[in-house]
């Protein structure tokens, strides 16, 4: 068996989410991926919180895999260090704060004649091509921030409040583009034998997955409303409450899913006909009427009732989860999603790779410990035990 990205290497000088999310999707496909940490602390998303265990939900989330060297990269005898690697590796991949990898010479421009091969992401919170700066460049980019920057929570939440999504989405936006990037960017170097660099930002991943609410206000048009967990141009398509308490999500996508709901679901055919209904945008105009007739109607059943209904209708439905539900959701567990993955606290469970492949298994490797592998990486650059020793002494590892 072969992973595709076998024999590649990726150092990341990385932290938080938004890189180490795109290196873990690296590793998950076979590439070894060195992770350069502050010796000491290391990456501070590894202090986050203790729910794992002990260790950061974050950290387990975005890490496994990966190999842990510290070093302070500030060091003179670090840059050695530094370059030592560089000369191996196929992929520098860093999310330091503005202009700090270009003060450390690790910028594409600095490394490019010397690694013409190097595939170089920068990830940032506005871009960083020097080329175009913008005025945003040398701000600091969080995921909320990222969030706000972009418009998302202006179309996420209530009509009164307005909410941030309840994950790093801004972070994974830009993971993702910045994955795809690079395995573009071995591609193109399998056809033209030089690296390449990738410039990802944080906004401009966020805007992109904004392309609907942004075609939706195209040329000063109204913006689609906050709707809290409904959409906020299709009705019905939300969270409905049983006389049992418990909610339902359905959704509708045309004409005649509306017609089946009513007679099969709301047992209410007429209303398919009703001048208020009869069409999307009607229903989206009159959807306090229609909440009240739908909530009335689902009164007298309970969410298991209303569910078996919208099955029988064949309309799109689903469980209003928490996190306790996931974990146990039967789907995963009958496609046996779950597997186990080492940390030093013990094994957790993990998710395997949405993208499945029928010629290979991902690689499921532990959570390194900080500066678990400095030794065997620096004995293979060829530094004695008492060399490396000197450098944990002086405070470089």
């Amino acid at each position: 068996m072969t992973r595709p990205l076998e024999g590649v290497t990726v150092l990341t000088l990385e932290h938080a989410i938004a890189a180490p999310f795109c290196t873990r999707q690296l590793a998950d496909l076979g590439a070894r991926v060195i992770k350069v940490e502050r010796p000491g602390v290391g990456d501070f998303a590894r202090a986050y919180d203790t729910r794992v265990r002990g260790l950061s939900s974050h950290f387990v989330w975005t890490n496994r895999s990966k190999e842990s060297l510290t070093l302070d990269v500030k060091h003179k005898q670090a840059q050695t260090i530094l370059q030592q690697l560089l000369a191996e590796a196929d992929v520098l991949v860093q999310n330091l704060a503005p202009g700090a990898a270009a003060r450390l010479g690790l910028s594409y421009e600095a490394l490019c004649e010397k690694f013409p091969r190097l595939i170089v992401c920068d990830i940032s919170g506005y871009g960083d091509d020097p080329k175009q700066p913008g005025p945003y460049r040398d701000k600091k980019a969080y995921d909320l921030l990222i969030q706000s920057e972009a418009g998302f929570l202006s179309v996420t939440g209530s009509p009164e409040t307005p909410s941030k999504a309840g994950c790093s989405i801004a972070d994974i936006a830009a993971g993702m583009h910045a994955y795809s990037g690079i395995l573009s960017a071995l591609l193109l170097r399998a056809r033209t034998g030089r690296g390449s660099r990738i410039d990802v930002s944080m906004l401009e991943s966020m805007t992109e997955w904004m392309g609907y609410p942004l075609y939706y206000a195209y040329e000063g048009a109204a913006p689609p409303p906050r709707a809290g967990a409904a959409h906020a141009t299709i009705y019905p398509y939300g969270p409905f409450e049983a006389g049992d308490g418990r909610s339902v999500m359905l959704g509708l996508q045309n004409e005649r899913e509306w017609a089946s709901f009513c007679s099969m679901v709301l047992q209410q055919a007429s209303l398919a006909t009703d001048e208020r209904f009869k069409a999307n945008a009607l229903r989206v105009k009159h959807r306090a009427a229609l909440q009240e007739i739908i909530t009335q109607a689902f009164q007298s059943l309970t969410a298991e009732e209303v569910t078996e209904r919208l099955e029988q209708a064949q309309i799109a439905n689903a469980r209003v989860n928490d996190m306790h539900d996931v974990w146990a959701h039967p789907q995963h567990q009958a496609r046996q999603r779950w597997t186990k993955v080492d940390t030093p606290v013990g094994p957790v469970a993990a998710l395997l790779p949405p993208a499945t492949n029928s010629e290979f298994t991902p690689q499921m490797s532990g959570i390194p410990a900080l500066g678990e592998h400095s030794d065997s990486i620096l004995a293979s650059l060829g530094y004695g035990p008492e060399a490396i020793e000197q450098l944990r002494q002086g405070g470089v590892i």
